[in-house]
């Protein structure tokens, strides 16, 4: 694409400060609106926990390679989010319904590889039900549980309380559809984001003058790391690792949120996605990278240990909240609110992403059944505590990216061509602004 996350930057955000919408475009939601409701299923437990992950078992040079990961996702986001504007379809209700589903089934066939299309599609379409249900859903009640019930013992002996809350406020935004759920987005990811960052800010602000080494020892360890680390193959591949499930690049979800965005410029949407690898990984994960490595808990404790999946305890978290606690003492306070915020934006977004699948497959009158069934996994996820659940909801997200990326190599030399178009009309001055 030409380096489209550098290109495009600048034109993204102007787009999302609206000045570019027009209300008449057909869609559902805002350019804001759709990021801020993609963003609200990636940035989450994955900037906490995950990170803490990544330095535990990589070192400090994980981060550096989240990084790298970072910038190339924000290509691949560019691309699918495009496609999902290109192949969206809007019901005569008005509602759109778009996604990987589509152009993987529409946009193969008009290639003349219909039936493979197809089967990818619905490949997909599984696999995101039951990621929904798994790593969008149970594991998310799981670890904000998990981490709340430190502070709060009473959650600790009746965990069903917060099943049951938790259930009851994601029932009030679901079923009212995308637009409650960008609405309810749009406050809560600059509100979950603003906590964590001062609360990031104020451990940087306080050691100001480590952050220069610690860049350093990022940057010696990403090409030098110990052999504790797991050599350079296992610094690289695990900063991958996590900044693909921190950010969701090229898995296809956030295709489906921005899909419904008002605008008649399918490519305008996917330069407004670009963003979301570089708020989630570049900015968010960073920081956190950073705090970790600035206060040193990295270096002590078993990374075996500390490496043991989620459910099981809350390790990634605790090492993070350590690491805060080490400079803020009241900080676990504020860390159990944002995972909350955290847990809640990515259950409604990912509740968007699996309905739209059971819909394409089981048709637009169903949708109630699984919005339902979503719901009765989110009382389950606080009870449930068998790790086979939660590592069925990452395999299913991690398999949603195999037929994804597999179109996405397909149908990448269209999108190429409506770049190359549209940045020829900015460029030229074609569009109009809204002062």
């Amino acid at each position: 694409m030409g380096f489209v996350n550098f290109r495009g930057f600048k034109h993204a955000v102007d787009v999302v400060r609206g000045r570019y919408d027009d209300p008449n475009d057909e869609g559902e939601v805002n350019h804001f609106q759709a990021l801020s409701s993609a963003l609200s299923a990636t940035v989450g437990l994955g900037n906490i926990a995950g990170v803490a992950i990544a330095v535990s078992l990589g070192g400090p040079g994980a981060i550096f390679w989240m990084i790298i990961a970072g910038f190339l996702g924000m290509s691949s986001k560019f691309t699918e989010c495009t496609l999902g504007q290109k192949y969206r379809e809007t019901r005569p209700d008005g509602r759109v319904m778009g996604g990987a589903m589509f152009y993987l089934s529409k946009g193969l066939a008009e290639k003349g590889f219909g039936s493979f299309g197809k089967v990818l599609a619905v490949l997909f379409a599984i696999l995101c039900i039951g990621g929904s249900f798994g790593g969008g859903n149970t594991f998310q009640v799981n670890q904000s549980l998990n981490a709340v019930e430190k502070t709060v013992p009473f959650l600790a002996e009746h965990r069903w309380v917060f099943g049951l809350i938790m259930a009851m406020l994601t029932g009030l935004v679901i079923i009212g559809g995308i637009k409650r759920i960008a609405q309810t987005a749009e406050k809560i990811v600059p509100a979950m984001c603003g906590i964590y960052l001062l609360a990031c800010l104020v451990v940087l602000f306080m050691n100001a003058s480590e952050i220069p080494a610690a860049f350093g020892t990022i940057f010696e360890s990403a090409f030098n790391p110990s052999a504790a680390w797991g050599g350079f193959i296992g610094v690289l591949v695990t900063g991958f690792k996590r900044a693909a499930f921190s950010n969701e690049a090229g898995v296809g979800s956030a295709a489906i949120a921005h899909s419904a965005a008002r605008t008649k410029y399918p490519v305008r949407e996917g330069i407004v996605a670009l963003l979301e690898p570089f708020i989630d990984t570049i900015i968010v994960c960073t920081m956190t990278g950073l705090v970790i490595v600035i206060t040193g808990h990295y270096e002590g404790g078993d990374a075996a240990e500390i490496a043991k999946p989620f459910a099981a305890d809350n390790n990634g978290a605790g090492l993070t909240s350590t690491a805060f606690a080490a400079e803020i003492a009241w900080f676990p306070y504020i860390l159990s609110v944002a995972v909350v915020l955290f847990a809640f934006s990515t259950m409604i977004a990912w509740s968007y992403y699996g309905e739209r699948c059971w819909a394409w497959l089981f048709g637009d009158g169903s949708s109630m059944v699984y919005r339902w069934l979503f719901l009765v996994m989110v009382f389950l996820g606080s009870i449930i505590t068998s790790t086979n659940v939660l590592d069925f909801g990452d395999l299913m997200i991690l398999g949603m990216a195999f037929p994804n990326v597999l179109g996405l190599y397909f149908l990448a030399g269209g999108v190429k061509g409506d770049l190359d178009e549209y940045l020829g009309k900015l460029k030229r001055g074609e569009f109009e602004k809204t002062e």
